[in-house]
């Protein structure tokens, strides 16, 4: 076994591929990086604790389920969001709960040549009230919410998301820019 994990400079997958041969705290090191964020957003996501914390579990299981045959093909970050996006889309079929997973009605795109919404972590850095903010995600609906949390809560690029989600990257923006759009509506009309 040759121990790749170089402390706390490792790249997440030079540690996973450590871990694929068993060094044990490079797992460790992977888990204390990413659990806050990965939590985070199951919890913003599901509004249920509980069953946030039961997707968490299922998600990092499925991670050491896989370290065996684990290769890089994406940055790790990626990949665990993509196994938690996949058991919250889960989650909502077995609970028979496919409208969240739709857009609202009325819910059109917006033109991506307007290019007068500023980016989301812009729009929200300024927010003094995070309990209005996160009332207000949680109002999104799910395709909203979904891309909306994965850029602010877990820091995914629009490509990551793209590659989480496996939406097209256009719709990715659209979204994005629109719960943005309707984020500022709601946090101006609570002012």
């Amino acid at each position: 076994m040759t121990d790749i994990t170089g402390g706390q400079d490792a790249s997440d997958e030079d540690l996973m591929l450590s871990y694929a041969q068993g060094d044990a705290a490079a797992f460790e090191q992977l888990y204390a990086r990413h659990r806050r964020v990965l939590l985070g957003y199951l919890v913003r996501q599901l509004r249920d604790q509980a069953v946030a914390e039961e997707i968490y579990q299922e998600a990092w299981m499925r991670v050491i389920r896989a370290r065996e045959g684990y290769q890089v093909s994406a940055a790790f970050r990626t990949w665990l969001f993509t196994i938690a996006h996949n058991l919250v889309l889960d989650h909502y079929r077995r609970q028979g709960r496919r409208a969240e997973l739709v857009l609202a009605d009325g819910d059109e795109l917006p033109d991506l040549a307007d290019t007068a919404t500023p980016p989301p972590e812009d729009l929200l850095a300024g927010r003094q009230d995070a309990e209005q903010l996160l009332a207000c995600i949680g109002a999104l609906p799910f395709a909203q919410r979904d891309v909306v949390l994965l850029r602010l809560e877990a820091g995914l690029t629009p490509a990551e998301i793209v590659a989480v989600t496996g939406a097209d990257p256009e719709a990715v923006k659209s979204r994005l820019r629109y719960a943005v759009q309707r984020l500022r509506k709601e946090l101006q009309d609570g002012d």
